[in-house]
């Protein structure tokens, strides 16, 4: 009988330390645990790069994960969340594609009381209420830097006619960072926006847009800032086609810290990008763990960025995505 209860003991000793082993992550109820992520859109560098860490990540922790992909389309991610809610996750992720656009998903997932994290962009919602918490870069903040840089090479005393090539209309992102962009340069009355126009954070659409551009403001352009690199990138291809040398004629500017943005400052073609990082994945799943575990989160969580320009780029380049 003694040694019965000793392998007994033994025996539940060697389940517990299993259970506490990284990548045997489970819900309340000792279930493994499921976790859904919404992607708005692969149509980029940066969403391939957030879509890897969130899958790398689960596959390290040993979570179940779902996968959606909304295909840069608004209604359909609001379907693909309903279509989640059904399979019933402990948790879902969210990329919002539109701010307004998503509030019916974020209702569904209300109701159904899955708890809901917003990542990369904000939806509209009452944090801590409708979703608990909101892990993002601060775009206003970003917006501002990018006019920060453009104030630096042209000083404040001669004009500077600017571009923008904005994101996904209606998205948190796109918002921010031109509310951050505009109200930093309103500061310096030598710099006037020429144009705003779409992008889509579409390289190709951002490229038949800046040519659009072009064709009608020709010299007059000083700047182009672009809402993320790919449209910054496709503002320069657009150039270029046009016989004009960015980095030289005209100063580029993006978000994001794409592989290319960082080539394109290595080639004096661009003066800089504001890194936003995709790595969403450890964070993203500290935040999950913690709120099946009934801890409480902050309502937002800050992915911290920085400027890559020509002084730091080289030192960049290895962690370029």
């Amino acid at each position: 009988m003694k040694k019965f209860f000793a392998a007994m003991t033994i025996g539940f000793a060697v389940l517990m330390i299993l259970t506490a082993l990284p990548g045997a992550s489970s819900a309340a109820d000792g279930k493994k645990m499921v976790v859904a992520f919404s992607q708005m859109e692969m149509n980029n560098a940066w969403r391939v790069a957030e879509t890897n860490s969130i899958r790398t990540e689960a596959e390290k922790r040993g979570i179940e994960l779902i996968y959606t992909d909304a295909q840069g389309d608004t209604a359909k991610q609001v379907s693909d969340v309903e279509d989640i809610i059904a399979k019933k996750p402990d948790v879902i992720l969210l990329a919002p594609r539109e701010y307004e656009g998503l509030a019916p998903a974020l209702a569904a997932a209300k109701e159904a009381g899955i708890p809901l994290i917003l990542i990369d962009r904000d939806a509209q919602g009452e944090a801590g209420v409708d979703y608990k918490t909101l892990i993002s870069a601060n775009f206003i903040w970003e917006g501002q830097q990018c006019a920060q840089v453009l104030v630096k090479r042209f000083g404040t005393e001669r004009e500077v006619n600017v571009v923008q090539v904005t994101g996904t209309p209606g998205s948190s992102v796109a918002i921010d960072r031109q509310k951050g962009f505009e109200d930093e340069l309103a500061k310096y009355p030598n710099f006037k926006v020429i144009s705003t126009q779409n992008g889509e954070f579409t390289r190709s659409i951002a490229q038949k847009t800046m040519e659009n551009v072009v064709q009608s403001l020709g010299d007059k352009i000083n700047a182009v800032y672009g809402h993320d690199d790919e449209c910054a990138i496709g503002a320069i291809q657009a150039l270029k086609a046009a016989g004009l040398k960015p980095g030289v004629d005209i100063a580029i500017v993006g978000v994001g810290g794409f592989k290319d943005a960082a080539l394109s400052i290595q080639a004096g073609e661009m003066d800089a990008t504001v890194l936003c990082s995709p790595f969403f994945g450890p964070t993203a799943f500290d935040a999950a763990e913690k709120i099946v575990n009934g801890e409480t989160l902050p309502t937002f969580i800050q992915n911290p960025g920085r400027i890559i320009d020509k002084s730091n780029v080289d030192e960049y380049m290895p962690d370029a995505f």
